[in-house]
């Protein structure tokens, strides 16, 4: 894994970000291939930068890579309320996700980078999140970051693993 990120910008998210995240994100949904197991909408996106921090990953002006989070409180998608069903955290738990990098940018270490700056800015904090059982590189990843499986759950006729870990 390459891990110069000196020309990778790594910051919070800002409103000026929405688009730009709704784009990467559609272009690695799964009709396009990708692992992403939530549709994401401009006004999802903006409603969560409200509540916590969201991170993103820039080359110069071009967005690269997203993490986003959300209240565990929040209005979840099915998805979502299904995984606090099997696992539910803690009491100021927050969910982690989704989490997002462009395809050609992949392996550099970004997305554990973005997860650096997010456990900055939310430390001793419980966050939760859930990833196909079949994404290998995404279970490697976050395992890599010191996250922890807690729990597995199906949805929709999908295998998903949950894992946690305390900022």
């Amino acid at each position: 894994m390459r891990t110069d990120l000196k020309d990778v910008a790594i910051e919070r998210a800002t409103g000026g970000d929405v688009e730009a995240i709704v784009k990467l994100a559609q272009e690695n949904g799964p009709d396009r291939g990708g692992e992403l197991s939530v549709r994401l909408t401009s006004e999802a996106v903006a409603a969560r930068m409200q509540k916590l921090p969201n991170i993103v990953a820039r080359r110069g002006c071009h967005l690269i890579g997203f993490l986003l989070t959300s209240e565990r409180t929040a209005t979840a998608s099915p998805i979502v309320s299904a995984m606090l069903k099997t696992y539910p955290g803690s009491e100021r738990a927050y969910v982690y996700g989704p989490v997002c990098v462009a395809a050609g940018e992949r392996g550099r270490g970004i997305a554990a980078a973005m997860f650096a700056e997010l456990r900055r800015l939310l430390p001793h904090r419980e966050g939760i999140l859930f990833i196909k059982t079949n994404n290998h590189p995404s279970l490697r990843a976050h395992r890599k970051m010191g996250m922890r499986p807690v729990g597995e759950f199906t949805h929709d006729g999908v295998d998903l693993a949950i894992f946690s870990y305390t900022g």
